[in-house]
């Protein structure tokens, strides 16, 4: 039988914010629109999450990804999470090993890995995939788990309830990101939370569904990159009770319908697009091979930009 969970009103909601990685019109990383986006999110009180889907971290060199950590915990004292992504092909094994020296890279560093979704950790049984997980928990400590459906990459992947149960019983996994954009299945999420470990974060990757924290879902989303203090505000009009926490969200959500149509990936140009517009970056470059977005949309998101600037 489905069930919705109560509201918890009230609630000091944890955020984390996939960063975008911007780049510039040769091809190359804008690090100062990157390190300048770090600390702007950090500033505002939300966690960097870098080396995510939105920071392109399936088209980055080794070298390129490194730079991403450096640079990261450098500029936030180590108070960031990144995902510790295998490069693989379908049909390939789950390499332990390349998943294990991805989150220590991170770990060394300061920041909490967060297991991203790979060919090979998909195809393994449900208890290999607990398995491997409890793995990364023994050998490097406190980690966040990871459910993406396959509208943001082919090999992605939504577990079964028991099975989620069972990552939330590994006590080094301290939440897990949760991206079907299913409220029902978020909502499932959260009363087995509140059953086994409330003190488990699901982290709503839903961003058709940002208002999942009122029902004490805490968030590591993609569609906070374009606005970090904005979705900050919104978090504390919820801790105080505030109505005006309805009238924000509903403006953040309108333009997370609008990036996040299909095809679901071309979200990340509509960022580089809006980065733009605010003067975060010097143009909307997006790296070879990523899904595009009309030159439209900068209309729209122009207009929203105007409404969402009545809030500063």
């Amino acid at each position: 039988m489905n069930h919705t969970p109560d509201l918890r009103p009230r609630r000091r909601i944890t955020g984390m914010s996939a960063i975008l990685l911007p780049f510039l019109a040769d091809g190359s990383v804008d690090w100062a629109a990157f390190e300048a986006h770090v600390v702007r999110t950090h500033d505002a009180g939300l966690t960097p999450a870098v080396n995510m889907d939105t920071g392109y971290v399936q088209l980055l060199d080794a070298a390129t990804a490194t730079g991403v950590l450096d640079r990261t915990s450098a500029l936030t004292g180590g108070r960031f999470v990144a995902g510790a992504f295998v490069a693989d092909s379908p049909g390939d094994r789950h390499d332990e090993l390349a998943l294990l020296r991805a989150a220590h890279a991170i770990a060394e560093r300061g920041g909490t890995p967060v297991v991203f979704p790979s060919h090979g950790l998909g195809a393994l049984s449900e208890a290999d995939w607990v398995a491997a997980h409890a793995t990364v928990g023994r050998e490097i400590g406190s980690f966040i788990g990871f459910e993406l459906g396959a509208m943001f990459v082919p090999y992605g992947r939504i577990v079964g309830l028991q099975t989620y149960q069972a990552l939330m019983e590994i006590p080094q996994c301290i939440g897990a990101k949760h991206s079907s954009l299913s409220r029902q299945l978020e909502w499932d999420r959260l009363r087995v939370r509140d059953e086994v470990r409330p003190d488990f974060m699901v982290l709503t990757g839903n961003d058709l569904a940002i208002d999942m924290v009122m029902w004490g879902s805490d968030y590591l989303l993609g569609l906070s990159t374009f606005a970090p203090a904005e979705f900050a505000m919104r978090d504390r009009l919820w801790l105080a009770g505030d109505p005006a926490f309805h009238e924000l969200d509903d403006l953040l959500q309108y333009l997370g319908q609008f990036t996040f149509r299909p095809p679901v990936p071309a979200y990340r140009h509509d960022a580089a697009m809006w980065f733009h517009l605010r003067g975060w970056a010097t143009g909307g470059a997006t790296p070879i091979g990523v899904a595009r977005r009309p030159e439209s949309d900068r209309d729209v998101l122009a207009d929203i930009l105007r409404r969402l600037e009545t809030w500063a």
